[in-house]
């Protein structure tokens, strides 16, 4: 007899025996693009992005309901309910995650809207999250990434697909374009101006500049800048430490997560501050849900790895699970002895292809979130890089 939930639409779902590594997989792929597309929406004032939100989030309710069915159906004895009792806090953990993103994109969707000055007092060098919709006239339309070397020609990526059969989360160079599909771009403005004109066949118009008498407004615009990078890079170490079951990455998520806390204070201090100069403090009240949602986001990370700080055997169907994404999120400490030491990013980046460096943990316990290439890689540093599994491995062995 099939057993039966329900989503938060409210819609039946029914137990399918579907493998929970593929279910387990596919929640971690959203969960790490849902985080970057609400902030993106948020910082943007993107009402597109926050729809694609939205449409993730409606997505993970059905995948959490049926790997908690397909988690529960694997228990058979009080062994694998020790070790299957992390799966269900992994399961648990992505359905916070994208709630709390859902959250965010509300915001942006006009329930309790920030000052529309954001985007203006956004740093110049953040890059722009858009999407497009490939049109039938696009001189993209039947080719692959591969053919058209969108990075290399205009420094733009396209991050995820979504086209009828669903999302394509971790697109390659293989990945065909058709018509009707949505694209999400990530590069500078500059870059994805143009690309966007390619695909869609019309104008990119970024939005409007809005002038404010908000005192500071560039503080809390760093603030929420700082959250989004905060709150990314901990949902991504979290499932790299369960894939290496590994508890110094487990640890750097709750140096995070602490982190996170600190930002949350600071935006509601300026929020208090702020609503004493503005003729509508209730216009604020965005801000306060912000912190609250990045907060909840950082604190579901740390349930990830809930699991390894307690010393629990990691279930082989988690790693295997985590393995399954053709992307590593690795550590690196930089030995005194390290031909890496004393070295730019730049130039690192430039002898580990496929590597990105996403944050530096210095020696001071300092955080720097998405170096820049000048920036300098000292002895007693800690890299967190993204990149292929073997061209982090080549950058590891290299330290």
């Amino acid at each position: 007899m099939d057993n039966f939930g329900a989503d938060a639409a409210g819609e039946t779902v029914t137990y399918e025996p579907i493998g929970v590594k593929d279910l387990l997989s596919a929640m971690k792929d959203s969960s790490e693009l849902i985080v970057d597309l609400a902030y993106s929406a948020l910082l943007y004032n993107n009402e597109n992005l926050a729809e694609e939100v939205l449409e993730l989030e409606r997505e993970m309710d059905l995948l959490q309901l049926q790997a908690r069915m397909n988690t529960l159906m694997a228990a058979r004895n009080p062994d694998d309910a020790r070790q299957l009792a992390p799966v269900l806090g992994i399961i648990g953990a992505g359905e916070k995650i994208s709630d709390a993103a859902g959250d965010i994109a509300g915001i942006v969707l006009g329930e309790e809207p920030l000052p529309g000055a954001i985007q203006t007092a956004l740093p110049e060098a953040i890059e722009v999250l858009e999407q497009a919709t490939m049109a039938e006239e696009s001189a993209y339309a039947g080719r692959t990434l591969g053919e058209i070397d969108l990075e290399t020609e205009t420094g733009v990526r396209v991050i995820g697909i979504r086209a009828d059969g669903g999302w394509n989360l971790d697109p390659d160079w293989d990945s065909q374009l058709s018509v009707g599909d949505s694209l999400l771009l990530r590069g500078s403005e500059s870059g994805v101006a143009t690309v966007y004109e390619h695909v869609t066949g019309t104008a990119y118009e970024p939005p409007e500049t809005v002038e404010t008498d908000l005192a500071d407004l560039e503080r809390a615009v760093d603030t929420i800048v700082l959250m989004k990078n905060v709150s990314e890079l901990a949902v991504d170490l979290a499932y790299a430490s369960v894939l290496f079951d590994d508890e110094e990455l487990a640890e750097e998520v709750n140096s995070l997560e602490v982190e996170v806390d600190g930002l949350h204070s600071r935006l509601e201090a300026w929020a208090l501050r702020a609503a004493q100069d503005v003729e509508d403090p209730v216009a604020l009240r965005g801000l306060l849900r912000l912190a609250n949602s990045s907060e909840t986001i950082s604190d579901a990370a740390l349930e990830i790895t809930e699991g390894i700080l307690r010393d629990i055997d990691t279930h082989p169907v988690i790693a295997q699970s985590v393995k399954e994404s053709d992307v590593a999120v690795r550590r690196a400490e930089i030995g005194a002895e390290s031909p890496l030491a004393d070295r730019t990013v730049d130039s690192i980046r430039d002898e580990t292809p496929g590597v990105s460096i996403i944050a530096i943990h210095d020696a001071d316990g300092e955080w720097v979130f998405y170096p820049e290439a000048e920036q300098s890689v000292d002895s007693g540093d800690v890299l967190l890089v993204r990149g292929t599994w073997n061209a982090t491995e080549r950058l590891l062995e290299a330290t």
